[in-house]
């Protein structure tokens, strides 16, 4: 049974499996930079949001990543990530272009072999870019939420992610 989501109202398959409340966190490893890489598994012992976008460079990405640095802000406790294909050097503009505070909110690369959107569900193949989608993980990596935005265009449901997020952080 094949997965999709729609970019304006067009059909894009997803590649990989959807993940769902309960399920164990996926390995990827993403670039934090040119040279540098990360693990998921690596980021366990703490509350994760990860925030699954298109490319920053598009508004609706753009904004999303610019609210989660901004509760980011707000909620001591949770690691935020944002995730994108685009390559470190177009993330690291984009955070200094628009203020975004890389120690508050970590963007991480899915470029280099889509490790990410193979194994969490939300790479589309045929544009080489994962469609929209935020995870919350427990500190042993538990996926505690998870939304698939069904329209890439559109934003996810915030509220319901930092609701997770204040629960599990106590």
């Amino acid at each position: 049974m094949s997965r999709t989501c729609t970019l304006k109202g067009k059909p894009l398959e997803l590649a990989g499996s959807q993940i769902k409340v309960g399920d164990k966190a996926p390995e990827a490893t993403l670039k934090k930079s040119l040279v540098d890489s990360v693990r998921i598994s690596e980021t366990n012992g703490k509350v994760r949001i990860l925030s699954v976008v298109p490319s920053l460079d598009t508004p609706v990405c753009a904004l999303q990543t610019k609210r989660f640095n901004e509760e980011a802000a707000k909620l001591s406790g949770a690691a935020f990530y944002t995730i994108s294909v685009d390559l470190p050097p177009a993330q690291a503009r984009f955070c200094g272009a628009e203020g975004i505070d890389k120690e508050r909110l970590v963007v991480l690369s899915d470029h280099f072999d889509c490790a990410f959107g193979k194994a969490w569900g939300t790479l589309i193949p045929s544009l080489r870019i994962n469609s929209r989608a935020v995870f919350v993980l427990d500190k042993d990596g538990t996926v505690r939420y998870a939304e698939y935005v069904p329209e890439v265009a559109e934003h996810p449901n915030y509220d319901a992610v930092l609701a997770c997020a204040k629960k599990l952080t106590g």
